[in-house]
């Protein structure tokens, strides 16, 4: 590289020396072809303005007039204005390149940023459609499983309606036939025993005696069979002294009638709570006993009512054979309303209604009302 600077330094300066001997216009040519062979070895503008100076001070002596002096500085000028031509020329391009490679970044930065603003979007685009079908999809199985819940409850109220109707009728058959095969017949007998007393005016006074009897027992015991009806329909016990006598008066004939032993423990204050919940309570426990007469195969139970956490729970549990759960509350045809019902009937009132049971286990039925008075939507 010095080798190749020394070498054009001096072809610039004999270059120079000539111009400056030749005529005004002189051959400027050949510091074009100068300044193209300093770009080819990679000399810039400034580079080259030193060569020209130390050529000028070596050949511009200063024993010449200012005027000539100054003459000859002018030709040098125009001389070095061409050898850096080629020089400034190619900066010229390279500014101009850059320029519009500058603009074209410009562009692409612009067109970049306009890309990545719409790809953004598109996703955001592409979230919230994803986000709209999802929602879309859990809320068509959200009314498919609201419609099925729907056909199922429709279903088991047309159920319960049918085996409404039926335990309705069944309830007038057997009151029916208890008034006409024992009341009927008891009270045709004290007619008969009326007609004989009647008849047998020769009777002595013993005689009468006993007939009157026989015929007051009778009378007794038709009222006894009414009053048997009353309660097994509408015990006045429970309206006049409360629950837990009702339940004491149910649980000692149920034992007679079934030879099961049940055990009530409730506390005091249950007699406070509004004749709806007592009725409620009383009927689950009719029927929760009545079940385990019918089916637990059970030797003893038990009926607990205390308060837990601001409410009324009753507990029926027995030590009979137990059953699988699964279905147990869902309405069948020719099936009783059993639990279902026992349901029903704490839903009015506010409660809830749980059952527990397994096979071999025996059986917890849990009755739960909150303490505070509300109307209920219905029930007797």
């Amino acid at each position: 590289m010095e080798r190749k600077l020394t070498s054009l330094s001096r072809h610039y300066r004999a270059a120079l020396q000539g111009h400056l001997k030749r005529s005004r216009r002189g051959n400027l040519q050949v510091a074009q072809a100068l300044g193209r062979k300093a770009m080819t070895i990679g000399l810039e503008t400034l580079d080259l303005a030193r060569i020209h100076e130390q050529a000028l001070i070596k050949l511009v002596l200063s024993k010449l007039s200012p005027d000539t002096r100054a003459a000859m500085v002018r030709r040098a000028g125009a001389f070095f204005a061409r050898a850096i031509t080629p020089i400034e020329n190619t900066h010229r391009v390279a500014l101009e390149t850059n320029v519009q490679m500058d603009a074209l970044i410009q562009s692409l930065s612009e067109r970049s940023a306009a890309l990545a603003a719409s790809n953004q979007y598109l996703r955001q685009e592409v979230a919230r459609r994803k986000s709209a079908e999802e929602s879309l999809r859990k809320s068509e199985e959200h009314y498919g499983q609201l419609l099925r819940q729907s056909k199922h409850m429709q279903e088991q109220l047309r159920l319960l309606s049918h085996q409404l109707l039926l335990a309705q009728e069944e309830e007038r058959k057997k009151i029916s036939r208890e008034l006409h095969d024992v009341i009927a017949q008891t009270l045709t007998s004290i007619n008969v025993q009326l007609a004989g007393l009647k008849n047998k005016t020769g009777l002595n006074t013993k005689q009468l005696e006993r007939s009157i009897a026989r015929t007051q027992r009778l009378v007794v015991r038709s009222v006894n069979i009414v009053h048997q009806f009353a309660r097994e329909l509408r015990p006045t016990v429970l309206d006049d002294l409360g629950l837990i006598p009702a339940l004491h008066t149910f649980m000692k004939s149920f034992k007679e009638r079934t030879g099961i032993r049940v055990r009530l423990s409730a506390f005091a204050a249950v007699k406070q709570v509004n004749g709806h919940t007592r009725t409620a309570l009383y009927r689950v426990a009719q029927e929760a006993l009545n079940n385990v007469a019918r089916h637990a195969q059970a030797t003893q139970a038990e009926v607990s009512i205390q308060k837990l956490d601001g409410a009324l729970c009753m507990t029926i549990k027995d030590d009979g054979k137990g059953f699988q759960q699964k279905g147990a509350l869902v309405v069948k045809k020719r099936k009783r309303l059993g639990l279902l019902g026992m349901r029903e009937r704490l839903e009015m009132v506010g409660g809830n209604f749980t059952v527990t049971s397994l096979p071999g286990k025996g059986t917890t039925v849990l009755a739960r009302v909150p303490l505070i008075d509300r109307k209920p939507s219905g029930g007797r």
